[in-house]
């Protein structure tokens, strides 16, 4: 306790340097924080955001699906989907389970065209929930509608479209040939999701199948669960050799590459963010070294051993660490709770198969909290060694004549 005593008026012997080094290590945990919370944040948000609305819990495809492909040939859907989905929903697990049909086409308005997903959706499922809670304008899909789609905002908004316009939809039937219809805009949702809402049609199913000549065929089995950790149990039982069944992680296998690519690069600020952090603090203690030289020969002339020496400025730092540490829990705290609510702005940022929103949220785990505020503890503690030795090694009669080591 003498010890800390003593460390602490050391410390105070130069305030303001003992301070902005504490500020360092408190901002170097705030930044730590909020970039743990941030991406914590986006892959959440994009792996959310595609269950949601693309890959489901679970999906039920054809035989002869290939990751990627949308194609209307017979064999290339699902016969029946209703038969399979009174299965599905014999698990007590499943809370959702819906087929869509999706299908390429081409909207054109005047001179004006653009490639969209065309998703044939029974209107009355839950599985539409965010699209229904995402209404801008309009009203949603009646199942006996025959005339009218949803598109999203963005893609409203690029081909300047509104509710009760009519557009041309273009489509490849089942059987090759092309078919196009007049439609009319029912509604304008949005899933806050630009690459999303820019290319994805919706419209009833039944129209789909008659729209592409797939009458009781549909492209998938859409399926939710209670909880996204019972997806391998129910996949397994719903095995069948008609059928694949892929759970959420097989299909977005691509959002678990980037998040290990993110971690990776992430890593690589912290190292900078706490290589900074150690600098200051090694600094701070070597100036204390040499400001204290005549005091460290004193000490050592009176039998202090080296040892003591050390442990005084190890207190020194472990005083300035502590100080740092509660600092930044406090700054980044701040920082991150903002940025949890309001979010960080980023538009249309578009990656092929990972669907991020709009603006990425904040989300910061306990167990970050604590693995960055030990390890910046541990940093700033490992970069007080070298000024620790330095004054330990001092010979006290060089020290006496204010000459270092």
């Amino acid at each position: 306790m003498n010890l800390f005593k003593l460390a602490y008026r050391n410390l105070g012997r130069n305030r303001t340097r003992s301070l902005l080094s504490s500020l360092a290590v408190a901002v170097g945990m705030s930044l730590l924080l909020l970039m743990a919370a941030v991406l914590e944040g986006e892959m959440k948000g994009a792996l959310q955001n595609t269950i949601r609305l693309q890959s489901g819990h679970i999906q039920i495809r054809p035989e002869a699906y290939e990751e990627g492909q949308v194609s209307l040939k017979w064999e290339d859907l699902i016969a029946e989907p209703n038969q399979v989905i009174e299965k599905v929903k014999s698990l007590p697990q499943v809370t959702v389970a819906t087929p869509r049909l999706i299908a390429s086409g081409i909207l054109t308005l005047s001179d004006e065209s653009k490639g969209v997903q065309i998703v044939g959706i029974e209107p009355d499922s839950a599985a539409n929930k965010p699209f229904r809670d995402g209404m801008l304008d309009g009203e949603f899909l009646n199942a006996d509608d025959r005339e009218g789609i949803l598109i999203g905002n963005t893609l409203a908004d690029k081909l300047s479209l509104k509710v009760g316009d009519k557009v041309n939809l273009l489509v490849n039937t089942s059987s090759g040939d092309v078919d196009e219809q007049l439609f009319t805009v029912r509604g304008i949702y949005t899933t806050r999701t630009p690459a999303y809402d820019e290319n994805t049609v919706f419209m009833p199913l039944a129209k789909a199948q008659a729209f592409t000549v797939t009458e009781n065929h549909a492209s998938t089995i859409f399926i939710l669960l209670q909880d996204d950790q019972q997806a391998e149990p129910v996949a397994e039982a719903l095995q069948s050799a008609n059928y694949k069944v892929l759970t959420w992680r097989e299909q977005n296998a691509l959002i678990v590459q980037f998040e290990d690519f993110a971690g990776a690069y992430m890593m690589i600020l912290y190292l900078i963010v706490l290589g900074i952090t150690a600098t200051v603090v090694t600094n701070t203690l070597v100036m204390a070294v040499f400001e204290r030289t005549r005091e460290i020969g004193i000490l050592a002339a009176i039998g202090m051993k080296g040892r003591g020496i050390m442990a005084q400025f190890l207190a020194e730092a472990t005083l300035l660490a502590t100080g740092g540490v509660i600092g930044g829990l406090i700054i980044g705290g701040a920082m991150v709770a903002y940025f949890t609510v309001y979010g960080i702005y980023i538009g249309d940022f578009g990656l092929s198969g990972v669907l991020f929103e709009e603006r990425i949220y904040a989300h910061l785990t306990v167990g970050n909290t604590i693995n960055l505020a030990i390890v910046t503890y541990i940093i700033t503690l490992v970069a007080s060694l070298y000024p620790a030795r330095l004054a330990a090694r001092m010979e006290p009669v060089e020290a006496l004549h204010g000459a270092g080591v």
